[in-house]
């Protein structure tokens, strides 16, 4: 599907510690896969739906992303100056004049899209990208009636994972920008994740679960997981 109007933020501002020593000399979402920086991966993906805008906020070696606004149409970085010292709700908050702009796609940096096409259904409403795990799983997961999401949590048994994509209608994003500008009022917001604070206004937007498949979308937390993909282990 191609789509107009819509944007795109990839959160990359974070250190990636737990990439080290990797992460000493290169930005996490840099790092190759396959031969190709995951961030590119997520950047080729979007482009392939036709999303009109892609916004990189950066924090942690913020230079070396500079090199993608010539190699793709369409993309501006904004910094989080607070990387170092809050959680990722910093970079949705330095996003904040271009979020609820337009319906968008908010996805974490550092994953590798192993399938393009997963961006490419049709979506009506606001929803996470979701893939099922069977048994406990102590990830973020989104418990749900109906598959409206009803909360989201750290831990849970055969229930939909975050796996660090999800897809907003603008005025539900607006919403959520609101509930992120009023928390940055709370004496530990910095310690807060984004997806916290859509947690508190679920009563109010409605978002679902978008299943995907593994594989479609892999989350690459440690040397480990990248080692454990590029040699095709499972």
């Amino acid at each position: 599907m191609k789509s107009q109007g819509e944007i795109a933020i990839i959160m990359a501002a974070g250190t990636g510690t737990r990439m080290l020593p990797l992460t000493k000399t290169i930005a996490k979402p840099l790092i190759p896969v396959f031969g190709v920086p995951m961030i590119e991966t997520i950047i080729n993906a979007l482009k392939e739906r036709g999303v009109s805008k892609i916004y990189i906020v950066v924090g942690y070696k913020k230079e070396q992303f500079e090199y993608l606004k010539s190699k793709y149409e369409n993309i501006e970085l904004i910094e989080n100056k607070e990387y170092l010292e809050k959680n990722n709700i910093s970079s949705l908050k330095a996003a904040e004049n271009v979020l609820g702009s337009e319906n968008c796609f908010i996805c974490e940096g550092d994953l590798y899209i192993g399938d393009s096409s997963v961006f490419l259904p049709e979506l009506k409403q606001s929803c996470y990208f979701g893939k099922f795990i069977e048994g406990y799983s102590d990830d973020w997961i989104f418990e749900t009636d109906e598959n409206k999401i009803v909360n989201i949590k750290k831990g849970g048994t055969d229930l939909f994972n975050m796996c660090g994509i999800s897809y907003w209608l603008k005025d539900d994003i607006a919403e959520v920008v609101r509930a992120i500008s009023a928390a940055y009022q709370e004496p530990g917001h910095k310690d807060l994740f984004w997806d916290e604070v859509v947690n508190r206004v679920l009563n109010e937007i409605n978002v679902s679960v978008h299943p995907i498949n593994l594989g479609q979308i892999v989350e690459l937390d440690t040397e480990d997981d990248l080692n454990k993909l590029t040699k095709g282990v499972k």
